[in-house]
């Protein structure tokens, strides 16, 4: 696999590197150019290394050929804070005016799709409508997360009132840019057990760590390294979409990690962690010492202890090939979710249409109901009996029943057989930490890595108790700034790509901190529910619309503050509190209450300071 670490044997190990080439202009990509393989001896195993052919690299600002520029609006036609797509032949453009200015952008988020129109328009940024990430209307840049790319900034120009966009057509077409980076000048060529920056962790952690490391001006030796056998992938899509091929997950071709000299191991376990001497140990017994360490391992399913747990045909699902197994396995058969968590509410609303039975077991009483509560929880679940999926509440599995080795029949504590031929578990995750046990890494009580505790001589955020060694993702607890620095551990997709650019930033000794509000979501039944906040410890649920129509908003509360939101079918309405909340203001208790008293139009524009 070009640009990764691989290993089809034990014995033979290959990593390939970019070598640097003079930079053939200010703005193309750098990419390598070639040379002869090298090889060392690594604790008796032969190590080779491969030169890459450079990469065609597109100038990101073309000839005026390929350019196109029309008047697409009055400049009376649009008032400020106002946003509206705009025809510019070969694609359309994000027109916004803010403070008096006019500004083009690419139209549709990067992420996924979504029409950034229908987005919230704030400070200098739109923010995306479905999943929140925000970008900068000057320059088109990524501000906050979930994804990797910006968007494309277009010339505007004011003639005679009226305004003028140029944009390239290649541009229009592309709808992302991907930010400028350095490239790799010290392969590792004479450096083969070092490197300058190691990342544990190939998650939207890891990857974002690296890219904003070379986006920061970052030129060194750069490794990357997991236990999957993939290169970084779009996580939450497997449970979403259970046949979804790695190739379709992937978050960067492998061109991209040759073309700025990223270097990803595959399958490579890390066992020990020697912090004094800055050196890993991988589980074959190759060593790697390292200046600055980045700890993004992830967590790892948790399994069932009960009776008959080693039965064939019982799943987690933490990689495409488990996923693609899950489904392949359960067509037109018998599946049971244990677990109404996120993960197994996803994965039994994508077998209804292609198992002949999904039944869910649950302990809590309702769906989400610590999450999401007990009127909405129950929304859900309602939603998701009217297509067919049996549930078993305020129980759990006793016993796994195999005919032949496989699973037959699943049996609770409340009596009850259930007919099964597939399981699959979703009752939560705990970090996968174990190899730092030893190592003289702080540790909690639950195995999650803190960082960022308050010391004179460790100022930066997401640096563990060991200075040059960061952490970052669904494994490390950290202060939420907006609830007055409370510790937390936020297993957010978005979350992580957060944390591991900030954890760049500090490794850049730039003292950057966390001020991103936790944004999620989740799609049942091909709708799609949002939530922005960190609602723990609510203590309220107020909740304006229709929840049996399954179009509403709740708001969280605890005391007299909003701590949370979620919605269905009221877009952008989590998007706004999320960028309320990102702003420093509170949403009082009396706000909501008063507003959902008079309100018979569900208008949201109170929230940033429109309405009355």
């Amino acid at each position: 696999m070009g640009g990764c670490f691989s290993k089809p044997k034990p014995v033979e190990l290959k990593i390939e590197v970019v070598l640097p080439e003079k930079e053939r202009g200010k703005e193309e990509l750098s990419a390598g150019g070639k040379g002869s393989p090298r090889a060392y001896q690594g604790n008796g195993t032969a190590r080779h290394f491969h030169a890459e052919e450079r990469l065609p690299a597109p100038h990101p600002y073309p000839g005026a050929q390929d350019c196109l520029e029309a008047a697409v609006c009055h400049v009376k036609d649009l008032e400020n804070g106002q946003m509206r797509e705009v025809e510019l032949g070969w694609g359309k453009v994000l027109l916004v005016k803010d403070n008096g200015e006019f500004h083009a952008l690419g139209h549709k988020c990067p992420h996924y799709g979504a029409p950034l129109v229908k987005g919230v328009l704030s400070r200098g940024r739109v923010r995306c409508p479905w999943h929140g990430a925000c970008f900068n209307i000057s320059t088109g840049d990524l501000e906050d997360f979930p994804g990797l790319d910006s968007l494309h900034k277009f010339q505007v120009k004011i003639e005679k009132e009226k305004v003028y966009v140029r944009a390239s057509k290649q541009a229009l077409q592309l709808q992302r840019r991907t930010k400028m980076m350095a490239k790799c000048i010290s392969p590792s060529a004479g450096h083969s057990g070092s490197t300058n920056v190691l990342i544990v962790g190939a998650g939207a952690a890891g990857l974002v760590c690296a890219e904003t490391l070379r986006q920061e001006g970052f030129s060194d030796r750069i490794v990357l390294c997991t236990l999957d056998r993939h290169l970084p992938y779009d996580r939450p899509k497997l449970s979403k979409s259970l046949d979804a091929q790695p190739e379709q997950l992937a978050l960067r071709p492998k061109e991209f990690f040759r073309a700025y000299g990223i270097e990803v191991l595959t399958e490579a376990q890390v066992v020990t962690v020697d912090v004094r001497n800055k050196k890993v140990v991988f589980k074959d017994g190759f060593k790697l010492e390292y200046s600055k360490l980045l700890l993004a391992p992830g967590s790892s399913p948790k399994t069932l202890s009960c009776k008959g747990k080693e039965v064939e045909n019982v799943f987690t699902i933490r990689t495409p090939e488990d996923a693609n197994r899950v489904v392949r396995l359960a067509r037109g058969r018998n599946t049971v979710v244990v677990g109404a968590g996120f993960l197994g509410m996803e994965v039994a609303a994508y077998l209804t249409e292609k198992a002949h039975s999904v039944s869910v077991v649950e302990l809590e009483e309702t769906p989400f109901r610590r999450f999401l509560g007990e009127r909405v929880g129950r929304a859900l679940m309602k939603m998701f009996e009217n297509n067919r999926v049996k549930f078993y509440m305020q129980t759990e599995v006793s016993e796994l029943r195999a005919q032949e080795g496989k699973l037959k029949e699943v049996v609770l504590k409340s009596s009850k057989v259930v007919r099964a031929d597939v399981c699959v578990v979703g009752i939560g995750a705990v970090p996968s930490t174990g190899f730092l046990r030893q190592s003289g890494i702080g540790l909690d009580s639950r195995g999650f890595i803190p960082v960022n505790k308050a010391r004179a001589l460790c100022p930066q955020m997401m640096q563990t108790n060991v200075p040059g060694v960061f952490a970052a993702g669904d494994a490390v607890t950290f202060p939420l700034a907006w609830r007055n620095n409370r510790k937390v551990n936020i297993p957010h997709w978005q979350m992580a790509h957060a944390q591991g650019r900030v954890a760049a930033q500090n490794m850049l000794a730039q003292e950057a901190e966390i001020c991103t509000v936790p944004y999620l979501w989740t799609a049942m039944f091909g709708k799609s529910l949002r939530y922005a906040g960190y609602g723990e410890g609510f203590d309220d649920v107020i909740i304006q619309g229709d929840l049996e129509e399954l179009k509403f908003v709740a708001f969280y509360t605890k005391g007299d503050e909003v701590i949370a939101v979620a919605s269905m079918n009221y877009d952008p309405i989590v998007s706004k509190v999320a960028e309320v909340l990102a702003s420093g203001r509170a949403i009082r208790k009396r706000e909501v209450e008063l507003f959902l008293l008079h309100s018979k139009t569900g208008d949201m524009s109170w929230l940033t300071g429109k309405g009355s």
